[in-house]
């Protein structure tokens, strides 16, 4: 009985800490559905974010950018050139990348 008795509590407890675990992922998960379908750049704190909306082919970034973020449902690549020429670094739906000091444009 005792044994038993501890089983159920472990379960129970167990399933209290995972609830709250699983309910915490499920809304940090990115939400295709409502994927806004821009690219935005972060250059610095003196100027305002630059936004692509729905970007298509290959798009320049501006010379002081510092952060990519991708919030659109397919995979962006980030290039060293101006004109997507050299190979890219490919940033995944919902995540970011630094742009740095050579990097030249983006393509999606």
């Amino acid at each position: 009985m005792r044994r038993s008795a501890l089983i159920a509590a472990s379960a129970v407890g167990l399933g209290l800490v995972l609830g709250p675990a699983g309910s915490a992922l499920a809304r940090n998960a990115p939400d295709t559905k409502a994927d806004s379908g821009q690219v935005i750049v972060f250059s610095n704190e003196l100027t305002p974010l630059k936004v692509y909306s729905d970007p298509q082919g290959c798009q320049q970034l501006p010379t002081v950018s510092h952060v990519l973020v991708n919030e659109t449902s397919r995979t962006v690549r980030l290039y060293a050139d101006p004109f997507c020429l050299t190979p890219g670094l490919p940033v995944s739906p919902g995540y970011g990348a630094h742009t740095g000091q050579f990097s030249g444009s983006f393509s999606s």
